[in-house]
């Protein structure tokens, strides 16, 4: 058995535990669904959290190489104007 399929299923397992364990807490059904439902929302917000920093990592790299891209555009059309304005020199 794979080492990530042990960590999937122990991680399952902590998770199918804690809900079991909030399911038959000696607690009134609104508390308890109360307590689903905030836990719910943190993960939620966590994943959005996480999300937002993804996007904004993809976003700065997407810029960075688009940058450099116009860079070597902008060099290169320089050199070619360069080598183009010397041969026309040259057949004067």
């Amino acid at each position: 058995m794979k080492t990530d399929k042990v960590v999937l299923g122990i991680l399952g397992g902590i998770a199918a535990g804690a809900m079991l364990g909030i399911l038959f807490a000696p607690e009134k059904g609104t508390k308890t669904r109360r307590k689903i439902m905030d836990k719910g929302n943190d993960y939620a917000d966590d994943l959005k959290d996480k999300f937002d920093t993804v996007l904004g990592t993809i976003t700065k790299k997407y810029e960075k190489i688009w940058q450099q891209g116009e860079n070597l555009i902008a060099e290169e059309k320089e050199k070619f104007d360069t080598a183009k304005n010397e041969i026309k020199n040259a057949n004067r």
